[in-house]
């Protein structure tokens, strides 16, 4: 349930008994059971109130799709770039930027993408500003 197995739990019993004692143990062996018994009491008050304030469309909601452990940031971005490949008609999406970033753009080299040939972009001149130096 946690990721335990049965060792590492009678490991944990062995820590216990040690750490508490046997005059206290039962004492917080109870405090434990009360714990757990209000915790599920809220869990099912919660899923009763939330079927009441929903309706019938409570039975709709597909729990394990919003399950956060189903996240997965690859399939998302793979998902992102595929809708907008398709998007654009099978042709790549190309944004044009302000700077040459390579020096084959700087020396026009032109950057072929098999569908769309983009010419570099040509940089500007840097603002002088003699107050700043």
């Amino acid at each position: 349930m946690f990721g335990i197995n049965g060792g590492e739990f009678l490991v944990l019993l062995v820590v216990a008994l040690v750490v508490l004692g046997p005059e206290r143990l039962p004492h917080y062996a109870e405090q434990l059971a009360g714990l757990v018994k209000s915790a599920r009491r809220f869990a099912k008050g919660a899923q009763a109130q939330m079927r009441e304030e929903l309706g019938p469309e409570f039975d709709d909601i597909d729990w394990q799709k919003l399950d956060p452990r189903q996240y997965d940031p690859r399939r998302i971005v793979r998902e992102a770039l595929t809708e907008a490949w398709n998007d654009d008609d099978d042709e790549p999406v190309v944004k044009k930027s302000t700077q040459a970033s390579t020096s084959g753009a700087a020396t026009g080299g032109g950057v072929d993408l098999g569908k769309k040939s983009a010419e570099p972009a040509k940089a500007a001149p840097a603002p002088y500003d003699e107050d700043a130096t």
